[in-house]
């Protein structure tokens, strides 16, 4: 009975030793991570600043103040003369300013035209997957 007890005491002991050198040789310094864009808190998963709902209720503006003009005008209803003035605006921000131009185009009720719409989606979407 007492080799029986002994036994499992040294089994339990021989594991809390393995146990206890594993766990110390696994743990390291945890990985800090810095966040070097200054316009994101970093205290999201997804930053705020990538993300197409709105959450102001004043539209923000990047030199595109033409494209009033085109509010309340469906997608499938734009000339070619006015897609032209769209892709013209949307080809000359930069990509991390994508996400808050489509937020401020849903705040104006400026639809894109169709081809436009996916590639700014696709742009958006390629941000947040990097």
């Amino acid at each position: 009975m007492f080799y029986l007890i002994g036994i499992l005491v040294f089994f339990g002991l021989l594991l809390f030793l393995v146990t206890y050198f594993k766990r110390r040789k696994e743990t390291g310094s945890p990985d800090i991570i810095i966040n070097e864009d200054p316009e994101c808190c970093g205290a999201h998963e997804v930053c705020d600043k990538d993300t197409l709902l709105s959450a102001s209720a004043k539209p923000e503006y990047f030199d595109d103040e033409e494209l009033d003009v085109f509010a309340g005008i469906s997608s499938e209803k734009y000339s070619e003369e006015q897609v032209n003035a769209i892709s013209e605006v949307f080809y000359s921000l930069p990509e991390d300013n994508v996400a808050a131009w489509l937020r401020s185009l849903q705040l104006r009720n400026i639809q894109l035209p169709n081809l436009i719409k996916e590639q700014a989606l696709m742009v958006v979407g390629e941000r947040r997957n990097s």
